[in-house]
């Protein structure tokens, strides 16, 4: 299989005649994480900030382990660049992909990058809620929020694409202006372990908005915002969504009730000693 490669402007000019897969692991910045398998970095070029993901094989030893436990390896970073692809073409904002490349047909030993533009200035939203217990936001700001995110994700899921990191830090709110519950933009971050299929099982659905559910858990919520995002998020009247989708619901609490489980023993103390 011969490679891919795809650069755009700045790195096309930047590196002509030169090979890509070597000259993006020379790239400077600030590192998030540091794998044998993947690197992140943030890397500036003509003072404009840059994410770079760069995936290395990860072996057939993880590859069998991730499926043993029927979970889906992360095995480069084309899943990033094709879920970028559709939700760009499904105009939900997300990340500008600026270069891809991908070499070798192995997929234990596949060498792989992806290089986004950095979206700034812009403030998770779990950063931005983050006092909302103590110092709640006006309720048409909060309200608005809550059905972009449902809008988001409901476009995202009819566009064939589940995130699998569904969290409310994975959405950006851009604050280049004060927040206006009218005109504002919110972006979805981080799909390098997103899913694309022509239709979203219902499976995967549920994942992801137990996921959000989870990572809203702690912000103040109440009832009625919850079912604006029911309402927000399906197609139907909110009565027949909540006769229809009563399992989903009570999914919903028990998968949050064990992200929040595994959450504590992750972080518990001395759990990484």
């Amino acid at each position: 299989m011969s490679d891919t490669l795809i650069l755009r402007e700045p790195f096309l000019s930047l590196w002509v005649d030169r090979d890509a897969f070597n000259a993006v692991e020379a790239l400077q910045g600030e590192v998030f994480r540091e794998l044998e398998a993947r690197r992140t970095l943030r890397t500036e070029v003509n003072g404009k900030g840059y994410f770079v993901k760069i995936h290395r094989g990860v072996g057939w030893g993880e590859i069998f382990k991730n499926w043993s436990t029927l979970k889906r390896p992360v095995l480069g970073a084309g899943q990033e660049w094709q879920a970028i692809q559709a939700l760009t073409a499904a105009s939900i904002n997300t990340m500008t992909a600026v270069a891809f490349g991908e070499r070798g047909s192995n997929p234990a030993a596949q060498h792989s990058f992806i290089i986004t533009e950095e979206l700034a200035p812009t403030i998770s939203l779990e950063d931005y809620s983050r006092d909302w217990l103590s110092n709640p936001p006006a309720a048409e700001v909060k309200w608005a929020l809550i059905r972009r995110v449902a809008e988001m994700t409901a476009a995202m899921h009819r566009a064939g694409v589940n995130h699998r990191d569904c969290y409310i830090c994975h959405f950006l709110l851009h604050i280049d202006k004060p927040m206006d519950a009218q005109d504002f933009k919110l972006s979805v971050i981080d799909l390098h372990r997103a899913q694309i299929r022509p239709t979203v099982p219902r499976r995967w659905r549920d994942k992801d908005l137990a996921g959000l559910y989870f990572s809203a858990l702690e912000i103040g919520l109440t009832r009625r915002d919850k079912l604006r995002f029911l309402r927000a998020y399906f197609t139907t009247p909110l009565r027949e969504t909540l006769r229809l989708e009563a399992p989903l619901l009570a999914l919903l609490e028990r998968k949050a009730q064990k992200l929040q489980q595994r959450f504590e023993r992750k972080y518990a103390p001395g759990a990484n000693e």
